[in-house]
C-alpha cells in the first residue's frame, strides 16, 4: 500500500533499488549465525541501511551537499561488496546470493554515478 504522505526523494530509482537491497541483505541475515549478530551482521546491515540513508538525507539539501551524502552512499555499497563476499567465503549465502546481491550493487552504483554525473554537470 502507497502512503498518502509522500517525500520527493522516494521517486528516484536508486532510492527504491537501495530500499529493494537492504531487504534483501535482511533476510539473508536472518539466517548468519548468531556469532556474527554484532560482527559481521551488523556492520553489513548498517552499509545495507545507509545507501538508502544517504541517499533520502542528501535529497533535500543544495546539489554541492547531495553529492557528498551520494558519494557516502556509494562507499557503502562497496562496503557491502565486501560483506557480501565474507559471507559468503564464509558460507553463510550461497553463490547464487552472492551474485545477486553483486548484481545489484553493480546496478546501485551506476545509479548512483549517473545522479551524481548529473549533479555535477547541472547548470548553476
Amino acid at each position: 500500500m502507497k502512503s498518502i504522505y509522500h517525500f520527493n526523494f522516494e521517486d528516484l530509482k536508486v532510492y527504491q533499488k537501495a530500499i529493494e537491497f537492504v531487504e534483501l541483505v535482511h533476510q539473508q541475515l536472518n539466517d548468519f549465525p548468531k556469532i556474527e549478530n554484532y560482527r559481521l551482521s551488523a556492520q553489513f546491515a548498517r552499509a545495507a541501511d545507509s545507501i538508502a540513508f544517504n541517499t533520502a538525507e542528501g535529497s533535500g539539501s543544495s546539489d554541492a551537499s547531495f553529492l557528498n551524502y551520494l558519494r557516502i552512499a556509494r562507499d557503502s555499497s562497496r562496503e557491502c561488496v565486501a560483506a557480501t563476499t565474507k559471507a559468503y567465503l564464509r558460507n553463510y549465502i550461497s553463490f547464487e546470493q552472492s551474485e545477486n546481491n553483486r548484481s545489484l550493487l553493480v546496478e546501485i552504483n551506476k545509479m548512483l554515478s549517473s545522479l551524481m554525473k548529473h549533479l555535477k554537470n547541472k547548470p548553476t
